[in-house]
């Protein structure tokens, strides 16, 4: 049985509320780097959670966002975390998890993160992507999530598996995290956050569904 977003037993976390237990610890790809917790978190996963809409990062097996797998307290260990090495703030790392090591689309969704965070500006010069390494292919994965890092930084392209490109545009995000060129993990002003995340989250709790992952690489 496939469980949607009001699927049988499934209470999710409440929007806008950072919850350590239901989401997976750091792993080795955050090791050294300034991890996310509470309001900076949620900041940056407020965005993460538009951008996989606009995106159509989906979890085809839960039918929704698949941002709000940090919500689901079904999966406790699987979502994700984020980082930031403090002497390079201008580099966010992002750790997905997935809810199990033979996840078939683990592969497509980091490659569909990749692309949504850095396919328009943000905040950040580069948004660098792993999976865990409990995944049974992500050294394969996180291979090729470094092939497409190294294009991008060295083009500013992102190239799909077709051989595409697509070149960033503005999206106006601004945490004002980054204070004097340096970076505070509990210095993001969520204020203007708050009201558009919390509007995204209650349309995703009363279903907003795009049909599944829809992303085309």
């Amino acid at each position: 049985m496939i469980f949607g977003d009001d699927g049988e037993g499934a209470e999710f976390d409440a929007p806008g509320e950072f919850v350590p237990k239901n989401v997976p610890a750091p792993g080795a790809f955050l090791d050294g780097h300034a991890v996310l917790a509470g309001d900076a978190h949620l900041a940056v996963h407020a965005e993460s959670r538009d951008r996989f809409e606009r995106f159509g990062v989906y979890d085809a097996t839960f039918g929704y966002n698949l941002a709000k797998l940090n919500r689901d307290p079904r999966h406790p260990e699987a979502g994700f975390r984020y980082g930031v090495d403090p002497e390079r703030p201008e580099v966010l790392r992002v750790e997905f998890t997935p809810t199990t090591a033979f996840c078939p689309q683990s592969t497509t969704l980091t490659r569909g993160i990749f692309r949504a965070w850095n396919a328009t500006d943000s905040a950040f010069r580069l948004v660098s992507v792993r999976v865990d390494p409990m995944h049974q292919r992500s050294e394969a994965t996180n291979d090729r999530l470094r092939e497409l890092e190294a294009h991008y930084e060295e083009t500013g392209e992102i190239v799909d598996e077709a051989g595409a490109s697509d070149a960033g545009e503005a999206t106006g995000f601004d945490p004002g995290d980054l204070d004097d060129g340096g970076f505070d993990a509990d210095g993001f002003d969520t204020d203007d956050l708050d009201e558009e995340a919390d509007a995204a989250d209650t349309a995703d709790d009363a279903g907003s569904d795009s049909g599944g992952l829809s992303a085309p690489w």
